[in-house]
């Protein structure tokens, strides 16, 4: 094939001209996260849960209120999504547009900076504030090392979810698939289970979120256990990997925790009540230069994720 003739069919090829069109977008235009669309999602996720999430209800109420909720939203949108589709002069640069808005690459590579940077300072309130929008559990009680293994994690998750789960969905269903998944991730964060008001109601939109992130993110574990320490990493997922509560995020802590002899996971408090968790990995609480090892192990991997998705998506136009 000649590089002319490369060249048009690239052109002529709308979902990886949306793919890598909303990635350049996304670092050249990146949405300030306080004022992201998903912002008023979450908030407004707040403000239908007050309304429909009652305490004095019995468990089935609220747990019926909970995928009720779910489904008003979240099918709302999914009709919105379609209509407009169908009105859109320019579908490549409708879905450029959702795959910009569901990506979150850039926010989280510069949190990962920021904290490496307070934590290298032993800054705590510094890395305290860094986390609090981003951790449901209560961040001033958490010491110095607590903090490094939470962002650790939190860093983890983010780039498993915000990058790799969007990523996944847009080659599976374009840009409504890319972000009606982070909407969905969305919902999960805002009503989790871990606040005590969503125990119950809290409960359907974490385990669809956790059906939607198994294949995603296990696909990427399995990449991060290329390379160096790859059979321990293995090994980590053969003793570990069903122990974390949710199926996609442990196989990523796992991994990584054993690729880099980290550890992770361990007791939390939310709500001021102490949860035991497994603690995943090796037995080296990370530090800053685990942190920035972390983000260079990723972003590696995700370059290959990238190429990779970038062929099927070229040979086979967005049909996995």
């Amino acid at each position: 094939m000649t590089t002319s003739a490369f060249i048009a069919s690239f052109i002529t090829n709308s979902s990886l001209l949306a793919l890598w069109g909303a990635l350049l977008l996304h670092w050249l235009l990146p949405i300030p996260y306080p004022i992201h669309p998903l912002r008023i999602w979450h908030r407004l996720a707040l403000l239908i849960a007050t309304r429909v999430n009652h305490p004095h209800d019995n468990y089935a109420q609220r747990l019926l209120a909970g995928y009720l909720a779910w489904a008003l939203m979240w099918f709302t949108v999914v009709v919105l999504l379609f209509a407009t589709s169908q009105l859109v002069w320019y579908p490549t640069l409708f879905q450029l547009t959702l795959l910009w808005l569901a990506l979150d690459w850039q926010h989280t590579s510069q949190l990962c900076h920021q904290f490496t940077h307070a934590y290298n300072r032993s800054d705590k309130d510094q890395c305290r504030q860094l986390l609090a929008p981003h951790l449901n559990r209560n961040t001033t009680v958490l010491s110095l090392l607590g903090l490094g293994k939470a962002g650790a994690e939190t860093i983890i998750l983010s780039y498993g979810r915000h990058v790799v789960g969007v990523l996944f969905w847009y080659a599976l269903g374009g840009g409504i698939a890319a972000i009606l998944y982070r909407l969905a991730i969305g919902l999960a964060r805002a009503w989790s289970p871990t606040r005590a008001q969503y125990a119950i109601f809290g409960y359907p939109a974490i385990r669809i979120a956790a059906i939607l992130d198994i294949v995603p993110l296990r696909l990427f574990a399995l990449l991060l256990s290329l390379g160096r320490n790859g059979q321990v990493a293995i090994q980590g997922l053969r003793q570990q990997g069903e122990n974390w509560h949710l199926p996609g995020p442990g196989w990523l802590l796992v991994v990584t925790g054993y690729k880099l002899a980290l550890s992770l996971g361990g007791p939390a408090i939310y709500n001021n009540l102490k949860m035991q968790r497994p603690r995943l990995g090796g037995r080296i609480t990370p530090a800053a230069l685990h942190i920035v090892q972390i983000q260079q192990l990723i972003t590696q991997r995700l370059y290959v994720w990238i190429a990779v998705e970038s062929l099927l998506l070229y040979f086979w136009s967005g049909i996995l």
